[in-house]
């Protein structure tokens, strides 16, 4: 078997990039540091290829070396497939970084305070995804295509989607100190007849607040002057003094802290908790940048 078809393309390749970093850096000793190889090495490999070729490639003086014309043809094809092999390996490595754009479905004040402010962190580690957010309380048919990821409150219906828990929230009735001075402190859920509740507006919400009272949980129907689509703008009202609501305690935890709401009827409260799901289409086939960003929720909101 001749040296030739002794020396394996990886073989190959490595001494051609040896080669190129001595024509660029102009001696063994310059190709050495680049390469963290000793001159003596460098020297080797630029003798091998040149007996593999049975060409003259250097012409080597005590001041420096010059390429033969068979060394710059040999130059030029060594440059021109290192430059291939770097092409197909990054060819190769994009495909399996997740790319693409993420539509990603979250409810307001839940998206505003606890998904938004991790975003940064998330493109920072996956600079090729495109996070295409929307925030709204109005549920979107991920199944239809209308998001990639969503995240759901409450208990989940039946359905061919994926779920990952994200967490649990528990809902808390308030209102203003503004609106309590004007309107009287409710001190039983059935005060709540003489006050302006503050409702969700979806199909699914029926205007019913659940209670427990001596040890017994019921529903008391409540209406009021506004209904809205999304908890930040009843939080909103609350503030204003427009009436009570009850939402999720992210989105009011800080006004309460603040003393700008008032938290009511904690003594009836049920301690219902609401899970915190991340849905998604799942399978064999789920983007890289869908399950990425799933774990990411998982790591960051647990």
């Amino acid at each position: 078997m001749s040296a030739k078809t002794q020396t394996s393309g990886a073989d190959r390749a490595r001494e051609m990039e040896v080669f190129a970093a001595v024509a660029a850096g102009g001696s063994f000793s310059a190709a050495g540091r680049t390469l963290g190889l000793t001159p003596s090495a460098v020297s080797r490999t630029v003798d091998r290829i040149e007996a593999r070729l049975g060409v003259r490639l250097m012409l080597r003086t005590t001041r420096a070396l010059v390429l033969t014309a068979e060394g710059q043809a040999y130059l030029a094809a060594a440059r021109r497939i290192l430059a291939d092999l770097d092409d197909a390996e990054q060819g190769v490595a994009d495909q399996g970084a997740p790319r693409g754009r993420l539509r990603v479905s979250a409810a307001l004040a839940h998206g505003r305070q606890q998904v938004t402010p991790l975003l940064g962190e998330f493109v920072r580690r996956y600079p090729h995804i495109l996070v295409d957010i929307s925030l709204t309380d109005t549920v979107v048919d991920v199944a239809a295509g209308q998001a990639d990821v969503a995240i759901r409150f409450g208990p989940l219906a039946d359905s061919p989607l994926t779920a990952r828990r994200l967490g649990e929230t528990g809902r808390t009735i308030v209102a203003s100190p503004e609106y309590l001075a004007r309107k009287g402190v409710p001190l039983t859920p059935e005060d709540l007849y003489e006050h302006d509740c503050l409702n969700f507006n979806f199909r699914r919400a029926e205007p019913v607040w659940p209670f427990r009272k001596d040890g017994r949980d019921y529903a008391l129907t409540v209406h009021g002057p506004v209904e809205a689509n999304n908890g930040e703008t009843l939080t909103q009202l609350a503030l204003a003094g427009v009436g009570v609501t009850r939402v999720g305690h992210f989105s009011v935890g800080d006004a309460i802290d603040e003393g700008r709401l008032v938290p009511l009827l904690e003594a009836f409260n049920p301690g219902d908790r609401e899970p915190i799901h991340a849905v998604f289409v799942g399978g064999a086939n789920t983007p890289a940048r869908v399950r990425v960003f799933v774990d990411f929720l998982v790591e960051t909101l647990r």
